[in-house]
């Protein structure tokens, strides 16, 4: 009902924001870029699930604050969006964001749930968008102008996880669960195709639940040495505690939905020791540059996952700004020519035309470990 709600909004009402997006600044006088523009971010920055996404806010804060520097007198801010990651509230915060026209692009959402509600509504007033982390195959499949995205998607770390569950773990029998979202279904699904006979069991859970002993009952049951869980940290830390707390000793793996320090911290080092994240990108501690150094100069932590993806997303802006493209429809189209190297990653930024999808060429998969209370990188998974 509310999403039939946004839809009815973006038809009618959106119709007057999107001629004052579109001529979100001017020139000034002297034929210079207008000033005072504004980035909004899109994602989780409070709630069970904010531990993953406000590294991305960080890292493209620090991006905007080093633009800032240097050019004082004609800033850039970011506006947030805290969705709490819940696909309910992306749609009145991509309404209120559309109706800013100072607003000229979007860093995200973060994740797949949400942007599936939110694109639309950015798409219908042309305000681009790139997410640090949004993994869905679907969304780039919607015919949308404005979506980009700044990693590889589901149909790359699925496949690439259940080769690492084979290849590296070992396992001949694997339970995989999922938490009924747009991304941990997805990735699940990819997942099950990869292990083919190898999954002896699935199941489901919801979100918000906090008792599991149903599904840890049926893993425990089915033999399985490997468990693949697809979805976000809040279930799966404790999940993964009442799993240890039956007596279940097999590896708990995820995707980048747990990579997050929240997973470590509410599972607990003992329980969450050895479990395994992918994440269809390379370690932020591998960072080119001085992004590390910057980043923990600033926010006093190493970087965490994707903050140098949205560090590099933020500066692919700013280059736009730098190239006086500032309005939503010149850096739309800006996005569409560009062919960079980000400082922090190394990855090109070069979207597909049809898809804003990333180069394959760039696309890479890690899988990280817990130890010691940390995410460690443990190796890139082969692309076959």
């Amino acid at each position: 009902m509310r999403q039939k709600l946004v839809r009815i909004i973006g038809g009618v009402a959106l119709a007057a924001l999107v001629a004052g997006g579109a001529a979100a600044c001017a020139k000034d006088e002297g034929g210079s870029a207008a000033c005072d523009l504004k980035f909004g971010f899109f994602g989780a920055l409070s709630g069970d699930n904010a531990g993953l996404v406000v590294p991305m806010k960080n890292g493209s804060a620090l991006a905007v604050d080093q633009y800032n520097a240097t050019n004082p007198k004609c800033k850039v801010s970011i506006v947030e969006f805290d969705s709490q990651g819940s696909p309910d509230k992306a749609g009145g915060l991509a309404t209120s964001a559309v109706g800013d026209a100072k607003i000229v692009a979007m860093i995200g959402p973060a994740f797949s749930g949400e942007s599936e509600v939110a694109n639309p509504i950015f798409e219908q007033a042309g305000l681009p968008a790139i997410t640090p982390s949004a993994t869905r195959p679907s969304l780039s499949t919607k015919g949308y102008k404005i979506f980009h995205r700044g990693v590889g998607n589901d149909f790359a770390q699925g496949p690439a996880a259940a080769r690492y569950i084979k290849t590296v773990l070992g396992a001949t029998k694997v339970f995989v669960v999922d938490d009924q979202s747009a991304y941990g279904a997805g990735l699940a699904d990819e997942v099950k195709k990869g292990l083919g006979a190898l999954v002896v069991g699935t199941d489901k859970v919801s979100d918000k639940q906090t008792e599991f002993s149903a599904v840890v009952t049926a893993v425990n049951t089915s033999g399985a040495g490997a468990l693949f869980y697809g979805g976000y940290t809040a279930e799966a830390s404790l999940f993964l505690k009442q799993l240890r707390a039956a007596g279940w000793h097999g590896t708990f793996v995820g995707g980048d939905g747990i990579n997050d320090a929240n997973m470590l911290s509410v599972t607990g080092t003992a329980d969450v020791e050895g479990t395994t994240a992918t994440c269809p990108c390379a370690p932020p501690t591998a960072a080119k540059g001085t992004f590390q150094a910057d980043y923990k100069a600033k926010f006093g932590a190493s970087p965490q996952v994707y903050s140098d993806v949205a560090y590099d997303i933020a500066n692919v802006l700013l280059d736009g700004v730098k190239a006086d493209k500032t309005t939503r429809a010149d850096l739309l189209a800006f996005l569409g020519t560009y062919s960079k190297a980000g400082a922090a990653s190394g990855v090109t930024y070069k979207w597909d035309a049809t898809t804003g999808e990333l180069d394959p060429s760039q696309v890479v998969v890690w899988a990280f470990e817990a130890k010691a209370g940390a995410w460690v990188p443990k190796v890139e998974i082969p692309k076959s």
